[in-house]
């Protein structure tokens, strides 16, 4: 290949990465707020917190979204019952699926040809995935949009950092266990780094609620969450409890906080949700340009 012939191919490039950026800020800009959702390790329940938060603020009347940007696990498809779906292009774009109570949900499973076909891919790739997956997904105008990361604080959560600059903030899950405690401060101290403002601390699985005699029994301890907040002083939102029909509902693809709209765990969400609205006004005042 020579000089000129590689500078053409350079050219063609960066008009494409020009053009992918313009169209980024335009979905983007139809989408009143992003929140990331981290957690500083695996296992805690951080996409079953995100499908429900998602589903809560759904049913108060809000446009939601659902981005699952965990390449390598993605879980959203199966706990909305949306497992073996299919994104459908057209030449505006690839349009998320329809999921429960309207939502509109995009993931990378829903370009795979089989469920069970893996995602082997190093960085660079990861990066092009994250900004498509914002860029050309025909999301339509979203009074939120929730974005499953995955845990850790690799490439995909540092990609939404550079690609959502405008984000709102991101929300962490952790559990009750001195273990859990350790590694989210890793993901604290990366949140503050890339100057992403958090939201606050959700701590799942705190507690089991006897559905018999109402006793709560700390499994896992309790408190750890708020401990943990208190000591990095952030905002702590919430404690979810434990409830065995959470991880059944889960795997039948139904959201717990639509089927079991009075139990402890869904009031806990709702508590959570009110936090996050507050948030959200007031982030929208201080952005607001002065009058």
């Amino acid at each position: 290949m020579n000089e000129a012939e590689n500078s053409d191919l350079t050219e063609t490039f960066m008009n494409r990465m020009r053009e992918q950026q313009e169209l980024l800020r335009y979905r983007m800009k139809q989408i009143k707020h992003k929140i990331a959702v981290i957690s500083g390790k695996g296992g805690v329940g951080k996409s079953t917190i995100t499908v429900n938060l998602a589903a809560a603020f759904a049913m108060l009347g809000k446009q939601v979204g659902i981005l699952d940007a965990d390449l390598h696990g993605p879980s959203v498809p199966r706990l909305l019952g949306l497992a073996g779906q299919q994104a459908r292009v057209g030449p505006p774009g690839a349009f998320p699926v329809k999921g429960p109570l309207g939502m509109k949900v995009i993931s990378i499973d829903f370009f795979l040809s089989e469920e069970h076909t893996p995602t082997i891919w190093r960085g660079p790739l990861k990066m092009t995935a994250i900004r498509q997956l914002l860029s050309d997904i025909v999301w339509g105008e979203l009074d939120v949009l929730f974005i499953d990361l995955p845990p850790g604080t690799g490439d995909e959560p540092l990609s939404i950092a550079q690609l959502l600059p405008d984000i709102n903030g991101v929300i962490i899950v952790t559990m009750p266990s001195e273990l859990s405690r350790a590694v989210v401060n890793k993901a604290i101290t990366f949140a503050r780094r890339l100057r992403l403002p958090i939201i606050g601390i959700v701590e799942n699985m705190s507690g089991f609620v006897c559905p018999k005699c109402g006793e709560k029994i700390d499994i896992f301890q309790s408190g750890g969450g708020k401990k943990l907040a208190e000591e990095a002083g952030v905002p702590f939102l919430g404690s979810i409890p434990l409830d065995p029909r959470v991880s059944m509902d889960s795997d039948k693809g139904a959201l717990f906080v639509v089927e079991h709209a009075d139990s402890p765990v869904a009031k806990a969400f709702s508590k959570i949700v009110k936090k996050v609205e507050v948030y959200l006004k007031e982030n929208e005042k201080s952005s607001a340009p002065p009058k």
